[in-house]
């Protein structure tokens, strides 16, 4: 038995074609803008918070990002670059090795982290082999900079003085 296509089907194919060529790559140019050897600056430039977002889907089975939601298996990352290492939540225990570390989660530092936190810290209880892709990293670590009070205080509209009464 010989099977016809509708005869609407050639019709939709050019449709198709328009919709799945509007949708992103992944990336795709992002990482050609880029060339062969991109310096973290440059990934960082060109960084997309939004894809961070849904990258973050990975971390949140262990941590959360909103403000006053508290730690699970780990601590809870809202506001947590620019802070201390392993001092982001007081509740949590972070390892012995982590509290070594010492300075602060500047983008740099957790580029290093997020590239294999066993690597960086070893004995740290962070069970995540890591995100071998520079630009995942860099997206992630874009959303992790919109989830602050910096990022909150600067998407809140300005206040207007009262007007003066004469």
């Amino acid at each position: 038995m010989i099977h016809r296509l509708p005869p609407l089907f050639p019709l939709l194919l050019p449709t198709l074609a328009v919709f799945l060529g509007a949708c992103s790559d992944e990336g795709g140019e992002r990482r050609r803008s880029l060339g062969e050897a991109p310096r973290f600056d440059d990934l960082m430039r060109v960084a997309d918070a939004e894809r961070g977002g849904r990258l973050f889907g990975r971390c949140a089975a262990c941590h959360t990002i909103e403000r006053g939601a508290g730690d699970r298996n780990g601590p809870g990352l809202f506001d947590v670059m620019g802070k201390p290492v392993a001092g982001n939540s007081r509740r949590f225990g972070y390892t012995a090795s982590l509290r070594s570390l010492g300075g602060v989660w500047t983008p740099e530092r957790m580029d290093a982290w997020l590239t294999a936190p066993a690597a960086m810290v070893p004995g740290t209880s962070m069970h995540f082999s890591g995100l071998p892709d520079a630009l995942d990293r860099a997206d992630l670590i874009a959303f992790l900079r919109t989830r602050s009070l910096a990022a909150e205080v600067a998407t809140q509209p300005e206040r207007q003085p009262a007007p003066r009464e004469p």
